[in-house]
């Protein structure tokens, strides 16, 4: 624990004593319900607090006032209904011994306007947001005053509801930091022009928040260090600021981040991925700590509690966020204190989190109770009767169910055809840029190893060794095989595995057809590419990388384009054929008919994968549930218990891509959502 001393050690920020330096930032988890945190968002953040955070501030960007969007299922405080659910997360929080705060905006420009109540959006001029396609109203005069107003109500209602605090965000160019940004305030009164007069309305909406809460109730401020933008505000100009609001009096602590969200490309650099190193940013905070006298938080790409602790100890800042980190496993600290680092499973920088929470909310690739607490548990406890449970595949569906069904002490047996444990996760590591995704294996087999698991590779199970273990639960997780493109000439083509599992050298002048949209055709280009590949990506989908979501896209575009990859969008290929020592591609337009040749000397395709099921039929007439899923019974969390064939000896289940091609979440999820009920 020495080792961590810094981080350990209790903070005061105003009157309220942190009980270590580790936060967790306000960030947008998509799991507001009609505008309120309801149970699902609460029960979330009360497990950060159950594993040992000191600070978590829940409600990314939410709203205060009726005219500020609510992307992202986000969380709306321009009334008093809000304050019963505040009580309640509260509640939930302290009882684990952690603070709470609530982050709150006007999110301005950013936004589009046909969302929450159909009204204009505003800001300081009238000018266009890139990533939401929308203009704003230019703020007349009665804007400025509600709005002021509407950020101190919101204040008001954060105290009256339990809370510890509350924190402004004015970065991103939210409304408040739009007017601190000479990119986006043209204004030419008292509220534009000179950095001090583009300040002002950001200093009369803290005082306002202070009026309103009075001095016992900790506010906070989240800015950009750097707004890395031409013209926009550099990090000399962002010292100046957080001076002035450090010094104000109204201001109790700065949370220092980077970039602003006019578009995906900084966006990412807001929430930096695997491709970014560990601490990317954290000059910035450090450079702000040396200029200002209250605490200073940072969280940027600190994944691991060794870097969290020393940000502490050298001084760069007074606190820490590992907010990723946190969503990856939210019993952190507790792990460290009791002296298990081992056992934190580490955030591999996937960004799935970020790239999907607008979809149903916060997912986490690895761990599948992340936004589902109420029925999926962090930690499983041992459960009666102990079964055995015999499980085939050792890629993440299989490890998952592995690891859950030794951790509710079940006895298991992990059979692996391979050498080694992994997967389809051993291909996708192997994009440089993507190395970071064998964590998730490297965490996984740890575990399945300290729970005792009987491990065999190289083990190519068939129904009569399964049948030796006399198990009474039965996992088939094999996995797929490449699906190859229902086309003549399909044979002259090669799979991405191929070239990734190093099978196959790439070519020199390659074109690779991808209908998945997935990390798995762009993760090739850019392999090939890197090698010195003459590389072409053809798909049918309106753009390359349609799927792998809006953060991650802008890393595969920023390595396509460094790679000179030429993409083409909207064409199926139709057929191949030899002409010469050549491979001549037909690629047909989607919208038109025409068609188009290519001349390559490698064709390589991505198209999903079709399950490996042959084991899983072999084992079927044996099964007592005929492999048959009580699919209410599975939404509802309830034991599996069909019971078709009574001459059956185990339950039989087949999971991950073994029953379809899906990615590494859906695989770790399904594993996870089975054994929780075995």
């Amino acid at each position: 624990m020495t080792d961590y001393e810094a981080l350990l050690k209790p903070l005061k920020i105003r009157n309220l004593t942190l009980r270590n330096r580790m936060a967790s930032t306000g960030h947008a988890a998509g799991l507001a319900e009609d505008g309120m945190p309801k149970d699902r968002y609460q029960l979330y953040h009360a497990e950060k607090a159950r594993g040992g955070i000191g600070l978590t501030i829940f409600g990314g960007s939410s709203s205060v006032a009726v005219d500020s969007p609510l992307p992202f299922s986000q969380i709306d405080v321009s009334s008093d209904r809000i304050i019963p659910y505040f009580e309640s997360f509260a509640r939930r929080v302290h009882q684990y011994g952690a603070a709470v705060f609530c982050q709150l905006t006007h999110l301005g420009r950013r936004g589009h306007y046909a969302s929450h109540n159909w009204l204009p959006l505003i800001g300081p001029s009238a000018n266009r947001e890139q990533a939401h396609r929308s203009y704003a109203k230019e703020m007349e005069s009665w804007d400025f005053k509600r709005t002021i107003k509407a950020f101190g109500d919101a204040a008001r209602r954060c105290e009256q509801g339990g809370l510890d605090g509350i924190e402004i965000i004015a970065a991103a160019h939210h409304l408040i930091d739009s007017f601190l940004s000479p990119v986006t305030n043209q204004r030419k009164d008292q509220y534009g022009g000179s950095l001090e007069n583009r300040m002002r309305f950001g200093l009369e909406v803290f005082q306002s928040i202070r009026e309103a809460v009075g001095d016992n109730f900790v506010v906070g401020l989240r800015m950009a260090g750097d707004e890395m933008m031409s013209g926009g505000l550099s990090a000399q100009d962002c010292l100046r600021v957080a001076t002035a609001f450090g010094n104000s009096g109204l201001v109790d602590y700065i949370s220092v981040y980077q970039a602003h969200g006019d578009n995906f490309a900084n966006l990412s650099a807001m929430l930096p991925d695997m491709s970014y190193p560990p601490a990317a940013f954290l000059h910035l905070a450090s450079a702000i700590k040396a200029e200002v006298d209250i605490p200073i938080l940072h969280a940027s790409a600190i994944r691991d509690v060794t870097t969290a602790n020393r940000a502490i100890q050298d001084g760069h800042v007074d606190f820490v966020a590992m907010t990723r980190a946190h969503i990856a496993d939210p019993h952190i600290m507790k792990k460290l204190q009791e002296g298990r680092e081992d056992d934190i499973r580490q955030c591999v920088g996937a960004n799935y989190c970020g790239d999907f929470a607008g979809s149903g909310g916060v997912k986490c690739v690895q761990n599948a109770a992340t936004g589902h607490e109420a029925f999926m548990p962090h930690i499983h406890v041992p459960t009666t009767p102990r079964r055995k449970v015999v499980v085939v595949g050792g890629g993440p569906a299989g490890l998952e169910a592995a690891r859950v069904a030794a951790e509710r002490g079940h006895g298991v047996v992990l059979f692996e055809g391979e050498s080694r444990l992994g997967g389809q996760i051993n291909l996708a590591k192997t994009v440089p840029w993507r190395e970071n995704m064998g964590g998730i294996v490297r965490w996984l087999e740890s575990q399945i190893r300290k729970k005792g698991v009987d491990i065999r590779l190289g083990a190519r199970a068939d129904a009569r060794a399964v049948q030796a273990e006399r198990p009474d639960v039965v996992f088939v997780a094999t996995g797929g095989s490449p699906a190859a493109p229902q086309i003549d000439g399909a044979h002259l083509g090669v799979s991405t595995w191929r070239i990734l599992d190093g099978s196959v050298e790439p070519g020199s002048n390659v074109l690779v057809y991808d209908e998945m949209g997935l990390h798995s055709g762009s993760g090739c280009a850019d392999f090939m590419a890197q090698r010195g590949a003459a590389v072409e990506v053809a798909t049918p989908d309106r753009e390359v990388g349609a799927e792998t979501g809006h953060l991650t896209h802008v890393a595969y575009m920023r390595k396509l384009y460094e790679g000179n990859v030429i993409q083409t969008p909207n064409v199926k290929l139709s057929q191949a054929y030899m002409e010469g020592n050549s491979i001549v591609a037909v690629l047909k337009n989607e919208f038109t008919g025409a068609e188009e040749e290519r001349v390559v000397d490698q064709l390589v395709f991505e198209l999903g994968t079709l399950p490996n099921e042959d084991l899983y039929h072999a084992l079927k007439p044996l099964s007592s549930n005929d492999g048959e899923v009580d699919l209410e019974a599975l939404i509802e969390n309830r034991p599996q218990t069909v019971n078709t064939n009574a001459d059956g000896h185990f339950q039989l289940f087949r999971i991950g891509d073994a029953v379809m091609s899906r990615n590494v979440y859906a695989a770790i999820f399904e594993a996870s959502r089975f054994m929780a009920q075995i």
